[in-house]
This record gives structure tokens, sequence and C-alpha cells, in this order.
């Protein structure tokens, strides 16, 4: 992850040390250089002056200036001097995204300012425990791209990660789900080390402790559930002591669940834990849906349906914007460009009169055992650079359709979104190399025809099947059958690569297809070039496992970890050879049961040994 630097004495340092063989100064060719295209999340105001670059060697704060919004900047580079004023942490990231690999930097102007106050992000630690190591590199990540709030998901089913003086036996490994890092948690000091790293990067942690539901620990522990006369007094005891630990400065917001649980006295139990979190002084904040809760309750409305989120929208009291969906959920490829597509907070014009911002979540139900990878697993650096943009520019794109398919790249809104992944790119290779397992593929462009049914244009590297028949009104049973042919154009006789994936199973539930039989796609999935049928690369070593076809919440099979042959975007991509001009790609998509997450991904990508990925040159898509 990227290694910021947040002390301006630091920044300099560096910038010192750094050299340049063009001098002070080197020509800047216009526009195609244009300082402004590395930024991400673009800033309102950017204006370049004259078309030299200049070594950056000296950074002013300006403390006298302050601004209403807190988010707010401005900064002024002239002949390698900058001075900034506002938010002095959100202007160096920008600097530190602006200084090319050089160390020069444009004459320019920037003021900037956020359309939401709350952008968020979570981690869910109660299910699959982090290090604070790993934790301060998503912070390092979050700041970098301007997200003020970490919402650290604490609590769940497996485990309470807090450390509690009153009741230890909430840390007693004996209560907590075998596997799961038992008897892993977080003391107080190392909740206060995450708090002050964070705060450094302009970021607030808002910590959840989920009640009533996601906590059979909890039940394990005491022998009743945390609803009852005796767990409300557990958890008030429990709450104190954290908000003694940590102060109100540290921690306005508290996060206190109420979601996936049915319990005898909902309205009763929201009262109870309202009127606690008054007493403590935190502001609560509650998932949508959940147990009915007040309008003092600030929600984060999580159910993805478009209907819904309208009209939870429409409800008294403030809300945050988790409806975009999960890391975890869907295509990291398809996720980053419904991202960049969503509507935020349902808002065409930011109206933060209500909404607050909004929230992005990535959920581990599955086990992980290498959690250095659930960054890689779920698209969490592409994601986050998408869900950004949306939020700190607030609005959208462009309007589409369906956010889920991505939009035809002569439109308003997929011109706007083939611009961003060029941004994206540089970033990937500036800051994120061998972090990132995504590349550009927006303009990708398909006919797609359904069982008989018409033929319809799909756009992207990965197609949502469901969203497309959704979309052009296709109706289907328990099975279908998807035929996707594309061109590939290039202008010379080529090797390349390709990741090439179907029905790809969320990281939350193992429903779906597995790994395929030996020398077979999962599903018994089809690929054609030009009539030659392409087979997987490598023997798999895990041929037919994971063949799931129901969820898997709360069973064994929940317990078996997502490995990378089993994530198309993380294993071995195909070899191609392509022949000068068109080469013509047919995949055949089998449905064979209700409930399939059915999609498939066809994707040329350039790997190296390193982990690193990249475009492939040469190469056109045609229909």
């Amino acid at each position: 992850m990227i290694k910021r630097f947040f002390h301006i004495i630091l920044l300099l340092t560096l910038l010192a040390g750094v050299s340049c063989s063009q001098g002070d100064h080197h020509d800047v060719l216009l526009p195609n250089e244009d300082a402004n295209v590395c930024i991400i999340p673009t800033p309102k105001v950017y204006q370049q002056l004259g078309n030299k670059k200049y070594k950056l060697k000296e950074v002013k704060v300006d403390a006298e200036t302050v601004f209403d919004n807190p988010d707010e900047y401005r900064i002024v580079v002239k002949r390698g001097k900058a001075t900034i004023t506002g938010n002095a942490v959100w202007a160096q990231s920008t600097l530190n995204q602006l200084v090319d690999t050089h160390g020069m930097v444009a004459d320019c102007e920037i003021h900037d300012w956020a359309a939401y106050p709350f952008r968020g992000f979570m981690h869910d630690t109660g299910r699959n425990y982090q290090p604070v190591s790993l934790l301060k590199e998503t912070l390092d990540l979050m700041s970098f791209y301007k997200l003020n709030y970490f919402h650290w998901h604490l609590t769940d089913h497996p485990a309470w990660r807090i450390e509690c003086k009153a009741y230890p036996q909430l840390n007693d490994p004996q209560y907590q789900r075998k596997g799961r890092d038992e008897g892993k948690f977080y003391t107080y000091d190392e909740i206060r080390e995450v708090i002050a790293y964070a705060k450094e990067r302009s970021i607030t942690v808002v910590p959840e402790i989920d009640m009533p539901g996601h906590s059979t620990f909890f039940k394990d522990a005491f022998g009743f559930t945390m609803d009852s006369e005796e767990g409300r007094k557990v958890l008030e005891a429990c709450l104190t002591e954290f908000c003694s630990e940590i102060p109100k400065s540290d921690c306005p917001y508290l996060h206190i669940g109420s979601d996936e649980v049915w319990i005898a006295d909902p309205q009763g139990f929201m009262q109870w834990i309202e009127n606690l979190m008054e007493s403590l002084d935190r502001q609560p904040i509650a998932w949508d849906p959940g147990l009915p809760a007040s309008e003092k309750v600030v929600r984060q409305i999580w159910n993805e349906d478009a209907g819904s989120n309208a009209a939870a929208s429409e409800k008294a009291g403030k809300y945050l914007d988790s409806f975009v969906g999960y890391l975890n959920y869907y295509d990291p490829m398809l996720f980053t460009s419904r991202l960049f597509l969503h509507t935020a907070a349902a808002q065409a014009e930011p109206d933060t009169s209500k909404a607050l911002g909004g929230i992005l979540c990535l959920w581990n139900d599955v086990r992980v055992d290498h959690k250095e990878n659930i960054a890689l697993h779920n698209g969490m650096v592409n994601g986050m650079m998408a869900f950004a943009e949306r939020f700190w520019n607030g609005g959208n794109a462009g309007v589409v359709k369906n956010e889920n398919l991505p939009p035809c790249p002569h439109t308003e809104a997929g011109s706007r979104l083939a611009d961003f992944e060029k941004k994206m790119t540089l970033h990937r290779e500036r800051f994120h190399k061998g972090k990132m397992r995504w590349v550009a593929n927006s303009q990708m462009e398909w006919q797609v025809k359904i069982d008989e049914n018409e033929a319809f244009a799909a756009f992207g590297g990965a197609v949502d099947l469901d969203a497309f028949c959704l979309a052009h009104q296709i109706t289907i049973g328990d099975t279908a059958l998807a035929v996707a042919q594309t061109v590939l154009i290039a202008e010379r006789d080529m090797d390349i690569e390709a990741w090439i994936g179907f029905c790809t199973p969320a990281r939350s539930n193992r429903n779906g297809y597995g790994i395929g039989a030996q020398g077979r796609w999962e599903g018994g999935c089809q690929c054609f070039m030009n009539g030659t049928e392409i087979l997987p690369p490598l023997p798999w070593n895990e041929p037919g496992k994971y063949n799931y076809h129901f969820n898997t919440w709360g069973k064994p099979e929940e317990e078996e970890p997502f490995t990378d042959e089993q994530l198309y975007w993380m294993r071995q991509p195909a070899k191609l050879h392509l022949t000068k001009g068109e080469n013509h790609v047919e995949l055949r998509v089998p449905k064979t049961y209700k409930g399939l997450r059915w999609s498939f991904a066809f994707i040329p990508v350039c790997t190296q040994p390193d982990g690193s990925v990249s475009e492939v040159e040469g190469l056109k898509f045609g229909e």
C-alpha cells in the first residue's frame, strides 16, 4: 500500500533529495500532460499556469486562513514553491499525486472541497481479525484518497474484538468460533493507537459494536442473548467501559448495528440503546434495514434495491449511503465501474441537509487465512479510488439504466468512465505497482444472446448477465444459456493474455460453480477464439471443488478460505494468439440452477512475475 507523508518537514526532506537530469525545470506538453489527470478525486477547480514544470522545493502552510468546510483547501504552486491553505492533509495528498516521478510540478492553482462531509470505509474485523499494521496500511490508502471516516466493525458472530475488563470472558477463545483467530482482540492501547494514527491522516474512527444480532459468541459466553434483561446489563457495562477508555473527542460516533436480527421487543431494545448512547454522549449510527430507530440515529442504508433506497432516503433523519454495494459482493472489474456510475446518496445534486455521504464496505463472511490478500481478492484499491471520486464530488457520471452494466462508450457516462479509467491506470503504475489486479476494460463491446431471445449489446470486460436480462426485460427460468461475442482487433500478429472467468462468487458466500473440472472452465462454460476452444492454461490444483449451489452462511463451507485459483483476476491468465486484424471471441455461459450469480469476464491483460498488471498494447475492440 501507499506509504503516506503527513508532515511538511518530512515531505520537504524527501523532495529536497530528488534529483532530476532536466535541471530546475522542463517544458510541459499541454494538454496531454495536464497534471490534473493525475489527481483522484478530481478537484473542483484546477488551473495550470504556463507550460513548464519546476522541482518542488518548498511547501508553506497558511495557518491563518480557515474555511468553514473542514475538507476545503487551496494550493498555489509557483516556480516550485507551494502554498497551501485549509485542510493541509488533503492538500498534501493532492501534492503527492501532482508531483511527477522526477519531483517536478507545474505552476497551478487548485481550489477543492468535498460534496459530502462523511466519506467512509468499513473493514469487518469481527469475522476475520486483522493486525494493526494492516489496518494502518488501509488508513494510509484512505487518506491518500481523502476518505475521512474509518468504520471499524469490531464484533460479529465469531468474536468480540475489543478488550473487555468488565467481562473478560468476551475475549476468551473458548467462546469464539474455531479457526476464526481465536483469542485475537484489540487492546485499548491498540485501539487508541489506531485512532491516533487515523487522526494524523484526517480520519475519524467509527467503532461498531453490533447489537443485538451477529452475536453467537455472546450467547455462548453468557447463556443469554443481548436483548435479554441480563444481556442489556452486560452491554451497558461494556459500552460504559469503552466510552470511559475512548473519549468522545477521539470517537464521537458509535455504530450500534441492529440489522439482521429478530427479537421479541425491537422498539424497546432500540429505545434502551438510544437512551444509553445519549447518556454516554455518543452519536449512534445504525443499519437500515434494521430494528426501528428514531430520527436521532444516523441510518446507514444497505439494501441495494433501488426503489427501497429511494424511499429510505426520504425518511426522517440523516443517512449514509451503503446501498452503493459491497466490495466483497461483486466482481472487482464490474464493481469499480458500478462505484463510478453510482448516484451518490440517491441525489443528482448533493444536498447535505439529510445525506451525510456514504460508506464503502468490505465484508468477508468466509474465513480468510492470509489477511494480506483481502485487498487483492476484493479489489479494494481500485474500488476505493472510484468511491472516493464519486462521494467527494457527488452526483453521477451521467444517466445510466443500470449501475451494474457499464454504458456504451459513446455516451456521456461511457466517455467519463473511460477518462476515469485512464486516471486509475496512472495511479496503478505510480502508486500501486503489484497491489492492483485491475486493468481498464470499459471499452469492450459484446453482442449477447440469451437462449432464443434477440441479441443486445453489452459493454465492459465483465458482464452481469442477471442485470443484462433485467435491463432488456428478458425472462428466464432456473436454467438458460448466454452466448456472448466480441472482436479483438490486433495491429499485428501477437500473443496476448486474458483473464477468463465465469459466475464470480461473492467472498461473503460461496454459492457458485467453484473450480472447473480438470482442463475445463467452471460450470461447463466455454471460450472460443477464431473457432478454436481456449482451455485453462494450467492444471487446477483443486479441480471440481467449491461447487456449492446454496448460500453458505453459518455452514461448514463458510470456513473454507478463498484461494487465488478460485478468482479469475488472481490466477494465471490464458495465453492467446491473435492474427493481424479481426479476431473473434465467443463465450458460452450456461446457467444451471436458481440463485446462481450469472456472469462472465474476458479481459485482455499483460501480467508480470511481480504481480503487476497493465493493459495490452496494440489492441482495439470491436463488436
